[in-house]
C-alpha cells in the first residue's frame, strides 16, 4: 500500500505521494497516506523524495484544494505540466518543525507507531505497526509477533501512555478475537 521511500525519519513525516499532474500549469495531485486531504492546507511547505532518496528543496505551497481522496496542490517551482508530470510518484514529506501545535487530547500518528502496547495486567500484546482511519476513530495495527491485532484508539480503551509504551483497557472479547493472543504474555 505505502511505498518505501528512503529519508531521515527524524526530521521528515511522509505525508503521502505525488499521485498525478492535473491542469497545465504544474499543479499536481498529491494522495496523502491518512486519508485526510485537507490537511495538506495545513502547512506551508513540502518536500519531495524520489525512489533514491534524493531530497527536493523545501516547495511552499501556493494553493491547494480538495478533490475526492487528493488534494490538487501547486508548488513553487514547479509551473509546467511537464515539470508536474516530472515529479509524479515522488513521496511528499513535511519537515516535523513545521508540524502544528496539539491540543491536548490530540497525537500524531507517528508518535505511537512502534510503541509496546500492554493491557491493564501488565501483560504484553505487541507493539504498533501502523495507523489507520475508519470513520469516526483511527484504529491501531498491533503486531504480536504472530498476529495482527486491530485496537480502536479511544479515550475508554488508551488509558496510559508512556514515551515508549501504551496501556490498553480493550472491550471484553476484543483481543480474544485474535487466536494467538491467549490471554497475552507477562513482562
Amino acid at each position: 500500500m505505502v511505498q518505501d521511500y528512503s529519508f531521515p525519519t527524524e526530521d521528515f513525516l511522509l505525508l503521502g505521494k505525488v499521485a498525478k499532474a492535473h491542469g497545465m500549469r504544474g499543479e499536481v495531485k498529491i494522495f496523502p497516506f491518512s486519508g485526510q486531504p485537507e490537511n495538506i492546507r495545513m502547512y506551508r511547505e513540502l518536500v519531495l523524495v524520489d525512489s533514491r532518496g534524493d531530497l527536493s528543496p523545501p516547495l511552499a505551497i501556493l494553493g491547494c484544494r480538495v478533490q475526492g481522496k487528493v488534494a490538487i496542490t501547486s508548488l513553487d517551482s514547479i509551473t509546467s505540466r511537464d515539470m508536474a508530470e516530472g515529479i509524479e510518484g515522488m513521496g511528499v514529506l513535511l519537515a516535523k518543525t513545521n508540524l502544528p501545535e496539539l491540543t491536548d487530547n490530540e497525537f500524531y500518528w507517528h508518535q505511537y507507531i512502534g510503541k509496546t502496547v500492554k493491557d491493564l495486567k501488565n501483560r504484553h500484546i505487541g507493539k504498533i505497526e501502523a495507523i489507520f482511519p475508519s470513520g469516526s476513530q483511527d484504529i491501531m495495527v498491533i503486531n504480536s509477533g504472530t498476529e495482527e491485532i486491530l485496537v480502536p484508539i479511544s479515550k475508554t480503551i488508551v488509558v496510559r501512555e508512556g514515551s515508549e509504551e501504551i496501556t490498553i483497557d480493550p472491550p471484553p472479547g476484543l483481543l480474544e478475537l485474535y487466536t494467538d493472543y491467549c490471554g497475552g504474555r507477562d513482562e
